[in-house]
């Protein structure tokens, strides 16, 4: 079981009501990772919303992934941490969270890229791939050569975040990636549940492709 294939990232502007919702109906629906963000440097209110959000997902064995915030983590007993580059150094954040927590680290260029191969770190969050609403300081745009170039320069899963939606998984899905990060295809959804499913059955449908090319 690959846990980055569909990995939810929740939006902090929704409220705790809404997010116990998405997280509930998104997990029914087939996601097999959920990344709590929290951006309003409110520690009380994130741990708030990671204990509901580990509340949810008691028994699912899908793990939880707390952004940024190691102390968040800990609090909470989480499954794991992403860092992005101006976060905690990973060396640091592993002694902090144990060698059996998950940890991943957000990746804008190619130095960063080959710098990660030595990191002790369990996976990459690519970003971002495309153009996207949710995250406007991006370095840079991937794209699906980057993509591939990236997966062709690592061992390590990649996890690709940043513009996906139904458009782009099929190509995407091509390239081998792990893992693809989705934030508005799924928690702005009429249906998390559905979306969710059908972001499946894409990626699902595409990777079979994939491997009749190859």
């Amino acid at each position: 079981m690959n846990p980055y294939r569909l990995y939810l990232v929740t939006d902090d502007q929704q409220d705790l009501t809404t997010l116990k919702q998405v997280v509930k109906q998104a997990v029914a629906g087939g996601v097999t990772m959920v990344q709590v963000r929290e951006k309003h440097g409110d520690i009380r209110a994130f741990i708030e919303r990671a204990q509901a959000v580990k509340a949810l997902l008691k028994g699912t064995g899908v793990p939880l992934i707390i952004n940024d915030r190691i102390d968040v983590a800990l609090a909470v007993d989480a499954d794991g941490v992403h860092l992005g580059q101006s976060d905690m150094p990973v060396t640091l954040a592993r002694q902090l969270i144990g060698d059996h927590k998950i940890l991943g680290l957000s990746i804008e260029d190619e130095n960063q890229l080959i710098e990660a191969n030595s990191l002790p770190i369990d996976y990459l969050g690519l970003s971002a791939i495309f153009p996207t609403a949710s995250k406007t300081n991006t370095k840079k745009h991937w794209g699906i050569e980057g993509l591939k170039m990236a997966l062709h320069h690592t061992a390590l899963p990649i996890v690709a975040i940043g513009g996906i939606n139904e458009n782009n998984i099929p190509a995407l899905c091509k390239t081998g990636v792990q893992g693809l990060a989705i934030v508005s295809a799924i928690c702005h959804a009429q249906d998390p549940k559905a979306a969710s499913a059908y972001l499946l059955s894409l990626m699902q449908h595409a990777s079979e492709i994939g491997e009749e090319t190859d």
